[in-house]
């Protein structure tokens, strides 16, 4: 009886001992403790241990086993070898909200970018076409002027007299004013010359009566015309069949020199403001374009002729 008793209180101080060591123990030291703890159990010797003690026996198998798993990752990291379980990456998937507004905002940069490089290259582009097309249509309209000019004819004395003052004007008068086209001042010029353009076989030749005028199209649009008759000469009116010079003229001027190298805007040889003389050269300015793009030119024309002042 007192010798089951002894094994009944030893058992129970082995149970205290063994809660307390695994309570206040290390984890990774808790073996130990368990195993000092069952050491300790002066059990009686029996042949099948009782249930109690399977009981606890099972329960610290379960410990040891949990304590183990961590002490054996422990021994990966102190020995710097890498665990292979533990070495399978799991990567996160998706964007974050900063990320994706931050994308939109280098790809709004760049598009804006190329858009404003296209419209630098497209403008530049169109810029030049616009040169280019108001460059040969200015040379070609200052060409025919110089043509006509060098063609000029001008009555000489004796068979140019000094007018009267109910005397008819000249039919070969060199005249140079200014006319208004659209609300705007544009220079006029009228002369006879032998530059004059047949339209048709039947066309004789002949000294021409030539005029440079601008007229203004419904559109807005300014167009420089040359009038071209043969003698007899008509009353001047503007047509819609002259033939047009140049397009989108923006400026028209004249300057007329005289003998002495003075320019004047306006000229009249059948006038005694002017001795009843004739330039001996004429500049023409001509600007043409749009609001945002004009392009000017300027000549000058020397005269094959020129009358002197009548006194």
């Amino acid at each position: 009886m007192n010798y089951e008793l002894k094994s009944t209180l030893n058992t129970q101080h082995a149970k205290r001992d063994a809660v307390l060591a695994a309570r206040s123990a290390n984890r990774f030291f808790c073996i130990g403790a368990l195993h000092h703890a069952l050491c300790s159990m002066r059990l009686p010797v029996r042949r099948k241990p009782n249930a109690e003690c399977r009981f606890f026996q099972s329960k610290i198998r379960n410990l040891r086993s949990k304590i183990e798993k961590p002490a054996t990752r422990n021994r990966y990291l102190a020995s710097g070898i890498q665990n292979p379980v533990s070495s399978i990456q799991h990567p996160e998937t998706g964007f974050t909200l900063m990320e994706i507004l931050l994308a939109f905002l280098i790809l709004s940069i760049v598009v804006t970018t190329i858009l404003g490089s296209f419209n630098a290259v497209f403008s530049t582009t169109d810029t030049l076409d616009n040169s280019g097309k108001y460059y040969d249509m200015a040379k070609s309209c200052l060409n025919r002027m110089k043509t006509d000019l060098e063609a000029l004819y001008v009555a000489q004395p004796p068979l140019y007299k000094k007018p009267e003052f109910d005397d008819p004007p000249d039919n070969y008068r060199f005249v140079g004013s200014t006319e208004d086209a659209g609300g705007i001042g544009f220079a006029k010029l009228r002369f006879t010359s032998r530059a004059h353009i047949p339209f048709d076989s039947a066309d004789r030749g002949g000294i021409a009566e030539i005029v440079y005028y601008v007229q203004a199209k419904n559109d807005g649009q300014m167009l420089l015309k040359r009038s071209d008759h043969l003698y007899p000469y008509p009353e001047f009116e503007e047509k819609g069949s002259d033939a047009v010079l140049c397009r989108h003229v923006k400026s028209l001027a004249f300057k007329y020199f005289d003998t002495d190298g003075e320019e004047s805007e306006t000229w009249n040889s059948d006038e005694d403001d002017f001795d009843h003389a004739t330039p001996t050269a004429v500049g023409i300015l001509l600007e043409i374009g749009t609001e945002s793009d004009t392009v000017a030119f300027e000549t000058t024309v020397k005269l094959p002729v020129h009358r002197e002042k009548l006194e």
